[in-house]
C-alpha cells in the first residue's frame, strides 16, 4: 500500500476503490544526459527511492554482514554447553573478543581517517609541540627565565589547526594584528607608567592613565570589536591579545614599579609567534584542508537536496498528498540543505582569502555567484512549496451549498472520474501517485483523453477540478520536474580532491526543450480545461467562485514550476561561465592595489546573468551581524516629534538638546554599550592588582587568570553569557581534577606529562571538535596548562616571585585551588557585569527584531504587489531587488537570539521556546508567500488591456486589502514589542479577500453582460441564441498566460439558471456598456494574475492567523468587559 493510501476509521474497513488520479496519460520528457526526447515509464518518488537505496546498500551490507557473523558466534557457543574453564569453551569467548577487538580497532581506524579525525589528531599533535615549550628545556630557554611560557601551548588550544587553509590566512592575519595591538598597549602603558609615576612622580595619576587608557580603554576595544564583527576568529585573536596584555599589566610588576622592561614583552612576544608558527605548520603540513574543495562538496550536496525537495513537493501536488511536504524524506532533504547552505556560507568567506593569496580573483567572484544563484533556487524552491500550499488548503474546504443533482457521474471520462463524499477528509480519498502507464502513441493518447472531456459534464466538488488539471497537464509537469530534478542530482562537480566542474553541456539544451515541451502542453491542456469547464453546467455563482479560485491554483503552481526552471537556467549559465574560467585561468592579484578597489567598487558589472538591473540592491545585515532591533529612523523620529510639536521654542536650546542626545544615544548602541561594560568590568578587576592592600589578595589567587577568563566569558546578551559561564564552570572543574591526577601519576616527570597531556588534549579536543563543545573543550585545557605546566615550570626554577604555592616543591593541590577559584572568579564577574550593568536581553531583541520584521513585511505589501505593475508599467516588482534574501537572512539571524534566551533566568519564568519556534515556522511560511507573489509579478513584458481593466476595477478592494494586511503586521508588531494582550476585534482579512473575489465576480457579469448587449445591437438575434453564441466567441483566446491561468467561465450559463432575470438586466445594460468592463476585449487568461493574488493572500492570511493563536496564547486576550482604569 501507498504511502498516501486512504485511512480507514476503525470500524468496518470498505474495499479500496481504485486510484484513478495514479493512472496519467505518457508524458514525453527530456532525458537531461543526452537532451533526446524520451517516453518511458518512470515515477518521481520511485525514482528518489531508488537512488536513496542504492545510496544506502553498501553500509547496510556491510553492517548486515558484520551482524550475521556475531550471530553465528552466539549461536555456535550456544549449540553446547561447556564448562566455563574447559578449552573449547575459552577459545569461543577468546574468538568472540578478538573479533570485537578487531573490529573496534577497523572503526577506531576508519575514525582516524575521517576529517574529525584528521582534525583532532592535528589538534594533539600541536598541542603537544606547544607544551615541548614548557617540558623540554632548550625550549623553554628559548623564552627566558619568566614564567607564564605555558602560554604557548594555550595559543594552540585557541587557535588550533582543525581549519581550512583559507581559515588559517584569516586567522593569521587577524593573528598578527591582534600581537601588533597587544605589544603597543603593553609598550604605551609601560612608558605612561615610566613618564608619569618615575619623572613626573604622580603614582596615582600614572596607575589611573593606566587603568582608564589601558586597561579600561583597550580591553573596552576588544569588547566593541568582537561584538561588532561577531566572527569566531575574532574572538581568538581578542583572546591571544588579552593574554598577552594582561601578562605584562597586572602581573609583572613592571608596570607597577614605573620602570621599562622589555624581558616580558619579548617573552610574549616568542611565545605568540611560536603558538601561531606551530599552528600554521601542522595546519599546512598535516592533511591539509581546502576551503574551496569543501564549498564545492557542500555546492554538490546542497544541489542533491533541493532536487529531492523538488521531486517530493510535485509529487505531493500531482499526488494530491498534503502529508508528502512533512515526511521524514522531505524533512531530511530540508535539514540537509539548511546545512549544506551553512557550510555554503561559512566556506565561501573562507574560499576567499585562499583564492585571492593564490590569485584566482575571478573564480572567487564566479563561486560567489553560484552561491548566490542556489540561494536563488531555495528561494524558488520556497515559492513553489507555498503554491502547493494553496492546493491542500482549498480542498481542506467543505464544498457549501453543493446542489445535490449538479452532476452525472457518467457525464464524466472514466480517465478523470473520481468518487467524493464530503464526510471524508482529502487525505481519505487522494491515493498517491503511481507510475505512468506508456501508452503506444502519444497523439492516440491524446485523442482519446480530448474525447472523453468534450463529451461534456459538470463538477461536484474543487477536488474534481484538480483531477481534470492533473489528468491534462500532470504528465508534462511530471516531465518537466524530472528533468529539473535530474539536472540537479547530477553533481556539478567531479570527484575530491580537485572538485573540477563536470557540468554536461546537454543540459542547456535538454533544459530549454523541456520548458518549451512543457509550455506547449500546458497550452493545449488549458485549451481543454476550459471547453470542460465550459460544459460545466454550474448552478451556484458561490461554487463557481471556488472552481475558479482552484483552477488559478493549479495554474499558479504550474507557473512557480516554470519559474524554477528559469532559475535552473540562470543557474547553468553561472556553472558555465566557472567552467570557461576555470579552463582559461589567469592570475591576477588585482585587490593588494587598493586605491583601484574604491573605484572599480562603484563601477563593477553585475556577475550573475540576470542582475542587469540598475535599481539599488537592499544589502542584507551580514552573516555574522545580529539584528539590532528598533531601527535608527525610528528611534530619531521619537527624539525630535517633541520639538517639532513646539516650533515656538528656542534654536539655541534645540540644537544643543539634539546634540546631547545625540551623543547619548550614540552611547546607547548594543556595540557601544557591550565595549563601555566590557572596559569597565576590566578596569575594576584589574584595579585589584594596582592597590597595595588588594595587590598581595591578586597575586596569591592569580587574579591575572580571573581576568582573562572575564574577556572570554563576556558575551553581547545575558542568555549567552549564562550559557558560555555555567559551561567554563564545569570545564574548569573537569580542567584541575585531570591536573591533579596527571601530576601525581607523573610525579613531575616531563616525558610522562607530555604524554598523558596528550590524552587529555585528546579527549578535549574530541570535545570541541566532534561534540562542537567549544567553550567546554578549550577551558578544559586552559585550567590544566595554568596548573599542571605552570607546577612544572616552578619546579624547575624558573623566575616567580613568590613561593606560595610550594616553590620547587609545587603544591598541586594549592596551586588547582588558586586557578581554579580564579578562573570561576572571573567567570561569576562577567556574568555579573552582563547581568548588571547595562544588560542587553536576547529575549528583548528577539521581540524587537521579530517586530521589526513584521513592520518590514507591512510595509512592503502594502506597496500593492498588483498595484505597482499598473504604476510602473510593468518595470518594478514589490519586492527590490535583494530584499528577499534581506528578509530571510534576518529572520534566520533572530534565531539566534531565541536560542539564547533559553538560558536567560526570569522571575516571570522561563522562555517560550516552543511557541516562538511555531511563530517562526509561520513568518518563514510568510516570506516563501511572499516570493511566491513575487513570482507572479515578476518578468511579465506588459499588461494586457484585459488585465489592466481588472486592475482597476478592483483597485479599491486591492488597496484595502493591503491596508488591512499591513494593519494586521503592525498590530502583531506591536503586541510582541510590548507584550501586550490583543483585542477580540482584530479584523480579518479573509471579509476584504472575499469582496475582492466578488468584486472581480461583479466585473465578470458587467462584461458578459456589455459583451451580450453588444452582440444582440449587432446582430438582432434573439436573447437565448445570442447566449449561446456568445458561450463559444467570448472563450476564443488561446488561454495562455504567462503560467497563472484560470479556467473560463462563460457568460452564457451564469444568466442560464433564470430566463427572466436575463431580460429583466438586459433591459438596464446601457449603463453597463458604458462602464470600465463593456469597453475592452477582456480574455480568461486576464483573470489569473488576480485569481493567483486572491491565493497567495489567502495563504499570507491564514498564517497571519495562526500568529495571532500564538500571540493570544502568550499574552491573553482583552474582552469588553475588562476593567483597565485602576
Amino acid at each position: 500500500m501507498s504511502s498516501g493510501s486512504p485511512s480507514q476509521p476503525s470500524g468496518a474497513r470498505s474495499p479500496m476503490r481504485p486510484s484513478k488520479r495514479s493512472k496519467l496519460r505518457n508524458g514525453s520528457f527530456i532525458d537531461p544526459q543526452t537532451g533526446e526526447r524520451s517516453r518511458r515509464q518512470f515515477t518521481l518518488r520511485g525514482a528518489w527511492r531508488d537512488r536513496r537505496r542504492s545510496n544506502s546498500s553498501g553500509n547496510s551490507s556491510g553492517n548486515g554482514n558484520m551482524n550475521t557473523n556475531t550471530g553465528d558466534n552466539d549461536g555456535d557457543t550456544g549449540d553446547s554447553v561447556a564448562p566455563f574453564f574447559s578449552c573449547a569453551h575459552m577459545s569461543n569467548r577468546i574468538d568472540a573478543l578478538g573479533h570485537k577487538s578487531k573490529t573496534a580497532a577497523m572503526d577506531t581506524w576508519k575514525w582516524l581517517n575521517s576529517p574529525n579525525g584528521k582534525g583532532v589528531m592535528k589538534c594533539v599533535l600541536a598541542y603537544s609541540l606547544g607544551s615541548l615549550f614548557t617540558l623540554w628545556e632548550p625550549l623553554s630557554d628559548f623564552l627566558g627565565r619568566p614564567d607564564g611560557k605555558h602560554v604557548v601551548a594555550t595559543i594552540t588550544v585557541y587557535f588550533h589547526p582543525a581549519r581550512t587553509a583559507g581559515s588559517m590566512i584569516e586567522g593569521t592575519l587577524i593573528a598578527t594584528v591582534a600581537v601588533i595591538y597587544a605589544e603597543i598597549v603593553s609598550i604605551g602603558s609601560m612608558a605612561t607608567s615610566v613618564f608619569f609615576g618615575s619623572t613626573l612622580h604622580a603614582v596615582a595619576l600614572a596607575y589611573a592613565l593606566v587603568l582608564l587608557v589601558f586597561v579600561g580603554g583597550a580591553f573596552g576595544f576588544l569588547g566593541w570589536v568582537k561584538q561588532r564583527l561577531n566572527n569566531p576568529l575574532v574572538n581568538v585573536g581578542s583572546t591571544l591579545a588579552s593574554l598577552s596584555m594582561i601578562s605584562v599589566l597586572t602581573k609583572e610588576n613592571a608596570v607597577q614599579d614605573h620602570v621599562f622592561s622589555n624581558q616580558k614583552i619579548v617573552q610574549v612576544l616568542k611565545m605568540l609567534v611560536c603558538g601561531i608558527i606551530i599552528t600554521i605548520t601542522v595546519n599546512l603540513t598535516l592533511w591539509r584542508t581546502s576551503a574551496r574543495e569543501q564549498l564545492r562538496e557542500a555546492m554538490t550536496k546542497g544541489s542533491n537536496s533541493l532536487g529531492d525537495m523538488l521531486t517530493m513537493i510535485t509529487h505531493g501536488f500531482l499526488s494530491g498528498s498534503e502529508e508528502e511536504m512533512s515526511t521524514p524524506e522531505f524533512n531530511k532533504a530540508s535539514n540537509g540543505y539548511r546545512s549544506a547552505y551553512s557550510k555554503m556560507s561559512k566556506n565561501l568567506r573562507e574560499a576567499k582569502y585562499e583564492h585571492y593569496f593564490v590569485g584566482d580573483e575571478k573564480i572567487y567572484q564566479l563561486d560567489k555567484a553560484v552561491y548566490k544563484s542556489m540561494e536563488n533556487l531555495s528561494q524558488s524552491i520556497g515559492g513553489l512549496g507555498s503554491a502547493a500550499n494553496t492546493q491542500f488548503i482549498l480542498l481542506r474546504e467543505p464544498p457549501d451549498d453543493m446542489p445535490p443533482g449538479s452532476m452525472s457521474p457518467g457525464q464524466i471520462s472514466p480517465s478523470i472520474q473520481r468518487s467524493f463524499s464530503p464526510h471524508v477528509g482529502f487525505k481519505s480519498r487522494v491515493p498517491t501517485l503511481s507510475a505512468i502507464h506508456e501508452g503506444t502513441d502519444e497523439s492516440d493518447d491524446e485523442q482519446s483523453m480530448n474525447g472523453s472531456v468534450a463529451s461534456g459534464h459538470t463538477f461536484r466538488s474543487p477536488s474534481d477540478i484538480f483531477n481534470l488539471f492533473i489528468a491534462l497537464l500532470g504528465p508534462s509537469m511530471k516531465s518537466l520536474a524530472y528533468t529539473l530534478a535530474g539536472i540537479l542530482r547530477d553533481p556539478p562537480f567531479g570527484e575530491a580532491p580537485n572538485y573540477d566542474i563536470t557540468i554536461n553541456d546537454n543540459y542547456r539544451h535538454s533544459l530549454l526543450d523541456a520548458l518549451s515541451l512543457f509550455n506547449e502542453n500546458r497550452a493545449k491542456a488549458l485549451e481543454e480545461l476550459y471547453k470542460s469547464i465550459e460544459h460545466g453546467r454550474l448552478k451556484s455563482e458561490k461554487i463557481r467562485a471556488d472552481f475558479e479560485e482552484v483552477a488559478a491554483a493549479c495554474g499558479h503552481f504550474s507557473f512557480s514550476l516554470q519559474s524554477f526552471g528559469e532559475e535552473m537556467s540562470k543557474y547553468l549559465d553561472v556553472l558555465d561561465d566557472l567552467k570557461y574560467a576555470t579552463e582559461h585561468r589567469q592570475r591576477s592579484w588585482q585587490f593588494l592595489a587598493l586605491w583601484k578597489e574604491l573605484h572599480q567598487r562603484q563601477t563593477r558589472a553585475p556577475l550573475l546573468p540576470f542582475e542587469t538591473e540598475r535599481e539599488p540592491i537592499v544589502k542584507p545585515i551580514r552573516r555574522s551581524q545580529l539584528p539590532r532591533g528598533v531601527p535608527d529612523q525610528m528611534i530619531r523620529r521619537r527624539d525630535t516629534f517633541s520639538w517639532d510639536a513646539e516650533p515656538s521654542a528656542s534654536d539655541i536650546v534645540k540644537m544643543m538638546s539634539q546634540k546631547i542626545l545625540g551623543f547619548l544615544r550614540f552611547l546607547s548602541r548594543d556595540d557601544i554599550r557591550f565595549g563601555l561594560k566590557v572596559g569597565l568590568g576590566a578596569m575594576l578587576w584589574a584595579m585589584l592588582a594596582f592597590i597595595p592592600e588588594t595587590k598581595p589578595i591578586y597575586m596569591h589567587w592569580r587574579g591575572e587568570w580571573g581576568l582573562l577568563s572575564f574577556m572570554i566569558v563576556c558575551s553581547m546578551t545575558v542568555g549567552a553569557a549564562n550559557t558560555t559561564g555555567t559551561t567554563r564552570i564545569q570545564a574548569t572543574i573537569c580542567g584541575v581534577i585531570f591536573a591533579i591526577i596527571n601530576w601525581n601519576v607523573s610525579h613531575g616527570n616531563g616525558v610522562a606529562l607530555f604524554f598523558l597531556g596528550a590524552l587529555v588534549a585528546f579527549g578535549s579536543f574530541l570535545i570541541v571538535i566532534v561534540q562542537d563543545k567549544v567553550s567546554f573543550g578549550r577551558t578544559i585545557l586552559l585550567a590544566y596548562n595554568v596548573s599542571l605546566l605552570y607546577a612544572y615550570l616552578i619546579a624547575h626554577k624558573v623566575d616567580d616571585d613568590d613561593d606560595d604555592e610550594g616553590g620547587v616543591n609545587p603544591n598541586i593541590g594549592e596551586i588547582c585551588l588558586h586557578r581554579a577559584l580564579s578562573v570561576s572568579a572571573g567567570i561569576l564577574w562577567g556574568l555579573i557585569v552582563c547581568r548588571v550593568i547595562w544588560p542587553i536581553s536576547a529575549r528583548k531583541k528577539f521581540r524587537e527584531g521579530i517586530s521589526v520584521l513584521y513592520l518590514q513585511m507591512g510595509l512592503i505589501w502594502k506597496r500593492g504587489p498588483l498595484a505597482i505593475l499598473l504604476r510602473s508599467d510593468c518595470s518594478r516588482s514589490y519586492l527590490k531587488s535583494g530584499e528577499q534574501a534581506a528578509l530571510q537572512r534576518y529572520a534566520s539571524r533572530l534565531e539566534v537570539f531565541r536560542q539564547s534566551a533559553l538560558s536567560e533566568f526570569e522571575l516571570r519564568g522561563p522562555f517560550p521556546h516552543e511557541a516562538t519556534g511555531r511563530i517562526m515556522r509561520s513568518t518563514n511560511r510568510l516570506l516563501d508567500a511572499f516570493y511566491a507573489m513575487s513570482l507572479v509579478t515578476q518578468r511579465r513584458g506588459q499588461l494586457s488591456e484585459g488585465e489592466k481593466a481588472l486592475l482597476l476595477f478592483t483597485a479599491k478592494e486591492r488597496a484595502v486589502l493591503c491596508d488591512r494586511i499591513c494593519h494586521v503586521f503592525q498590530v502583531l508588531a506591536s503586541c510582541l514589542m510590548l507584550e501586550y494582550p490583543l483585542t477580540d476585534a482584530i479584523p480579518s482579512v479573509m471579509g476584504i479577500r472575499d469582496q475582492l473575489l466578488g468584486k472581480i465576480f461583479q466585473f465578470r457579469k458587467e462584461h458578459a453582460a456589455a459583451m451580450r448587449e453588444k452582440k444582440e445591437r449587432e446582430s438582432g438575434v434573439a436573447a437565448d441564441g445570442e447566449e449561446n453564441q456568445l458561450g463559444n466567441d467570448s472563450n476564443g483566446g488561446d488561454g495562455v498566460g504567462l503560467g497563472l491561468l484560470t479556467p473560463t467561465r462563460p457568460p452564457g450559463p451564469i444568466k442560464r439558471t433564470s430566463s427572466g432575470s436575463i431580460r429583466k438586466k438586459n433591459s438596464g445594460h446601457t449603463a453597463l456598456s458604458g462602464s470600465l468592463a463593456g469597453q475592452v476585449q477582456v480574455e480568461e487568461k486576464d483573470y489569473a494574475l488576480l485569481y493567483a493574488y486572491a491565493l497567495v493572500t489567502g495563504q499570507v492570511a491564514e498564517e497571519l492567523k495562526a500568529v495571532r493563536k500564538e500571540v493570544e496564547s502568550l499574552f491573553g486576550v482583552l474582552h469588553e468587559e475588562a476593567l483597565l482604569l485602576q
